[in-house]
């Protein structure tokens, strides 16, 4: 097997711990290298040839199931379908004080959902008024949850523009980074993205979304609330803010308290973030990765043995 032929299958490998088959134009955008296109098809129709991967029409996958497909489809017609409801939520958000960009992320903006999909936010506040832009939002989700909508405010990662840098630097946020959809606030995600042009490292033929995102709306609300706190006091208050927010998470991550999805709730926090990370996801993830291709290649290495 050729390098370009083992990282399409450490490609598809990666989506696949997400059940998700990708087209031949996906494939090449995750692909963890730089190739020219005649190589990369040639590759990619030898894999297919030769039943390492599996092809239907246009989506390739490492097993041979039809439902996968299926699945993708309804998957993705549901998510279309959803990003309406999303772009009206991230538009009343984006008025709330101290809030600069709002982008979709989780498997929305991988343009899959299912019968249960929430919309997942990513969130950059302006400098160090993180958490009380974070403590105002959360207060209009309390609301959410007394009429049954809080799936449509999923507010889950939150940075501010002192940082803008995700710290963690792997394939898992690469990709999250690079499929993140800006809806609101195109100056924030600009400087976002030239924060994390470490993604071309693990994703270099991918291109960041950037004329997706409007111009963050301003409100008289936002703007009389933003002249209260800038200020010492409001320093203090985002401070305390912080410290009794991480208190109370860390509370339930040791009381293993649970989500409606049953993991257990955990968050890690700094003065610049909030980011959940139930039952250590992201850590489980990456083994999982780590294992799945360590079994494909010992797999391949067998079959030429043979």
């Amino acid at each position: 097997m050729s390098p370009i032929e083992e990282n399409i299958i450490a490609t598809l490998a990666y989506f696949d711990l997400f059940s998700y088959p990708l087209n031949r134009g996906e494939i090449y955008l995750f692909l963890p290298v730089k190739c020219d296109m005649n190589t990369f098809n040639h590759s990619l129709n030898s894999l297919v040839n030769d039943r390492h991967i599996y092809r239907f029409e246009k989506f390739y996958s490492l097993k041979d199931d039809l439902y996968l497909i299926q699945r993708r489809i309804k998957g993705n017609k549901k998510a279309n379908e959803l990003m309406l409801t999303a772009e009206k939520v991230c538009h009343v958000l984006i008025k709330f004080p101290y809030v600069r960009g709002i982008g979709i992320s989780g498997s929305l903006s991988k343009n899959f959902a299912d019968e249960n999909a929430d919309i997942d936010m990513f969130i950059i506040t302006a400098k160090n008024r993180l958490w009380i832009a974070r403590t105002l939002m959360h207060a209009l989700k309390k609301l959410a949850y007394l009429a049954g909508k809080q799936h449509y405010f999923c507010m889950n990662y939150y940075i501010d523009e002192q940082n803008l840098q995700i710290t963690e630097q792997n394939i898992y946020t690469a990709t999250e980074v690079v499929t993140l959809i800006p809806l609101q606030g195109d100056i924030a995600f600009v400087d976002f993205f030239a924060a994390n042009a470490w993604c071309r490292q693990f994703l270099p033929n991918n291109i960041m979304r950037l004329s997706t995102a409007k111009p963050a709306l301003k409100s008289s609300f936002k703007t009389f609330i933003e002249s209260l706190f800038n200020n010492k006091f409001g320093n203090w208050l985002d401070d305390q803010l912080w410290r009794v927010s991480a208190s109370r998470w860390n509370k339930k991550t040791d009381a293993k308290q649970r989500n409606i999805k049953g993991q257990v709730m955990a968050m890690n926090t700094g003065k610049h973030f909030a980011k959940p990370d139930p039952g250590d996801f992201q850590a489980n993830l990456m083994n999982r990765y780590r294992l799945k291709m360590e079994s494909l290649l010992k797999d391949d290495q067998h079959s030429l043995a043979k």
